[in-house]
């Protein structure tokens, strides 16, 4: 079966920082590309306009951090409003994909490579926007395959 090329951008979105993570045109392998150093909105799109025209992206995935009980709370609410303008700015549409836990598992990548989490919150910022996108990739296969999607953790 052919299966359409796909260019999405993962984004794991922080106070301070903001993971990136992009995927082979095939949307079979999300890894990480940057972490921004959060500053400023205006100069959070001249970054991510580059990687967005370099790439050819057709769509942002955004990690939204669901509470433990699945609910949206204030930090969910207020990635979900940072999203909603980037997309704007980007001219993208968005996906959302719950992202809880994702910055932990990445942290216990890190130690299992015994890698330093605390001295790399870059880094984990970046394997866990890999992480959310790849779930998005996952989802996104089984959906053309005409599988059940598993959305448990």
């Amino acid at each position: 079966m052919a299966q359409s090329r796909i260019s999405a951008l993962g984004l794991d979105v922080g106070r301070k920082r903001m993971g990136v993570a992009g995927c082979d045109g095939t949307g079979l392998i999300a890894t990480g590309i940057t972490t921004i150093k959060r500053t400023s909105f205006q100069q959070d799109i001249a970054q991510l306009q580059t990687i967005v025209e370099d790439r050819q992206v057709q769509v942002l995935v955004v990690g939204l951090p669901y509470s433990m009980n699945g609910s949206m709370g204030f930090q969910a609410k207020e990635v979900q409003k940072y999203a909603r303008r980037l997309s704007q700015a980007l001219e993208l549409p968005i996906e959302y994909v719950d992202e809880r836990l994702t910055s932990i598992q990445a942290e216990e990548m890190l130690k299992a490579a015994n890698i330093s989490p605390s001295q790399n919150k870059g880094l984990i910022d970046r394997k866990a926007a890999a992480l959310i996108l790849q779930q998005w990739l996952d989802e996104r296969r089984l959906k053309i395959l005409n599988l059940p999607v598993n959305n448990s953790i």
